[in-house]
């Protein structure tokens, strides 16, 4: 089993506060930044940052469909990482300043690949999808934050 990793990121032209509180509201603000890929989305616990529990589906492909419960932490200033209870799936959320009024947020999922042939186009073309995932997703925080 190899290691898979996914990183998008982006500048966006608003406060490292702005955005890191917007991305750490999962019981308002992020329901509206998710794409069509996540749906049955659920806050189960919490609902801003620490301590949140939140759940969805996110289809990757046609095929694809991870059912995903997501412990949400903030182990350093800036940063929300959510594990998934149901896999070793773990996603990083960094926001970090970007000159003046603006941030850096660079997102980053990891997760233990399949083996094999499975494994090495999974390797291949997994983090492909999900950076066009996210990548939807951090335009529509940015659509959010820079009103």
């Amino acid at each position: 089993m190899a290691q898979v990793e996914a990183t998008t990121e982006r500048i966006i032209a608003a406060s490292p506060e702005t955005v890191f509180d917007t991305v750490a509201d999962y019981k308002d603000s992020r329901p509206k930044l998710l794409s069509e890929h996540f749906s049955e989305y659920q806050v189960r616990e919490g609902g801003d940052g620490e301590g949140t529990l939140v759940h969805w589906k996110l289809q990757a492909t046609s095929k694809r469909v991870r059912d995903c419960l997501l412990e949400v932490s903030e182990p350093t200033e800036g940063q929300l990482v959510e594990k998934d209870r149901n896999s070793s799936m773990v996603t990083t959320w960094t926001v970090t300043p970007a000159g003046e009024g603006s941030s850096k947020v660079v997102v980053t999922t990891v997760w233990n690949g399949a083996g094999g042939i499975g494994g090495f186009f999974e390797k291949t073309f997994a983090p492909k999808g999900l950076n066009r995932i996210y990548d939807t997703v951090l335009g529509k925080l940015a659509a959010e934050v820079e009103k």
